[in-house]
C-alpha cells in the first residue's frame, strides 16, 4: 500500500502530552490541511504507551508506538513495556523511543545498564518485526555499534545529534534519519542533512519540544519547516524531498503506517 499522494507522515511525536489536551483536535487538523497523513506516536513509558493506544483508537492519523525512554534505568519498567509491546503487536507501528542518552546518563555502570535494556528492545523488534524509533543524545556512534551488533535491520535514527561521519556505517545498512524542524537553526542538522543521501531522510517533528523556535511548543505540521530546509540545503525540490521522504517512509513502515 503506498502513501498517498501529496501525503507526508510525522514519524516521531509526543501527542499524548497534555500540553495538547486542551487542542488536539485543532493540532490534528492542522496537520492534516499541511498534507499530513499519519502521525507516530512513540511514549516514554507505560502510561504514553496505553494513552498512545487510545488516541489511536480514536484518531485513525495516529499510530501509536511504545517504549522506554533511556534515561529510565528501571529493568522492571522495560520488562513491563516489553510484555505490553508483545500483547498489544497487532496496534503497534514501532518499538520507541528507546535507545542510549549519555548527555543524561554519565556513569558507566548506568550506561552498562542502559545498553542492557536497550539490547533487549532490539531483540524485541527482531522477533516481532517492528521497526525501532531510536533515541541516541550524545550517544549516536554507541547507538549505531550497538544496532549493528545486534543486526537490527528496520531502524529510524530520531534527530540525530552525533557528527555525519558516525553514520555512514549505519547508512550502508539501510537505517533512516529522521529530521526535525529545529535544523533551521541547528548547525549539526544542517551538516547532517548536506552529508547524508537523500535515500535515508525522514521527517519528523518530536512535538512539543525541537520546533523551529525553542521557546514555542511544537506540532506535525511543522514537518513543513524540515522538508522546506532539506529542499534548501540540497538544493532541490520541495516536491523531490517529499516524494523521496514518502518512499522512504513505506520502507520503512510499509502498509503498516496506513493499516489501521
Amino acid at each position: 500500500m503506498q502513501i498517498s499522494a501529496g501525503k507526508l507522515v510525522d514519524t516521531h511525536t509526543h501527542l499524548c502530552d497534555p500540553v495538547f489536551d486542551k487542542d488536539r483536535v485543532d493540532v490534528l487538523e492542522r496537520a492534516k490541511a499541511a498534507g499530513i497523513d499519519a502521525i507516530v506516536l512513540v511514549g516514554e513509558n507505560l502510561d504514553d504507551a496505553k494513552r498512545n493506544l487510545e488516541l489511536g483508537a480514536n484518531y485513525t492519523m495516529l499510530k501509536p508506538a511504545a517504549g522506554l525512554y533511556p534515561a529510565i534505568l528501571d529493568q522492571s519498567q522495560a520488562e513491563m513495556i516489553q510484555a505490553f509491546i508483545r500483547r498489544q503487536r497487532k496496534k503497534l507501528i514501532a518499538i520507541g523511543e528507546v535507545g542510549l542518552d549519555h548527555w543524561v546518563v554519565k556513569e558507566d555502570s548506568k550506561k552498562a545498564l542502559q545498553k542492557t535494556i536497550f539490547k533487549s528492545f532490539i531483540e524485541l523488534a527482531k522477533e516481532l518485526d517492528l521497526p525501532l524509533n531510536v533515541h541516541s543524545r550524545s550517544a549516536g556512534r554507541h547507538a549505531v555499534a550497538l544496532l549493528l551488533g545486534c543486526s537490527a535491520s528496520k531502524v529510524q535514527m530520531h534527530a540525530f545529534d552525533g557528527k555525519a561521519s558516525a553514520v555512514l556505517p549505519a547508512v550502508e545498512a539501510g537505517y533512516f534519519f529522521s529530521i526535525p524542524p529545529s535544523v533551521v537553526r541547528s548547525r549539526q542538522k544542517q551538516k547532517l542533512v548536506k552529508q547524508l543521501p537523500l535515500s535515508c531522510l525522514l521527517v519528523e517533528t518530536d512535538s512539543p519540544v525541537l520546533g523551529p523556535s525553542p521557546n514555542e511548543r511544537n506540532e506535525p505540521a511543522n514537518v513543513r519547516i524540515s522538508i522546506k530546509t532539506i529542499a534548501e540545503l540540497k538544493g532541490i525540490s520541495e516536491a523531490e524531498v517529499i516524494e523521496a521522504v514518502k518512499e522512504n517512509t513505506r520502507k520503512l513502515y510499509g502498509d503498516l503506517i496506513l493499516k489501521f
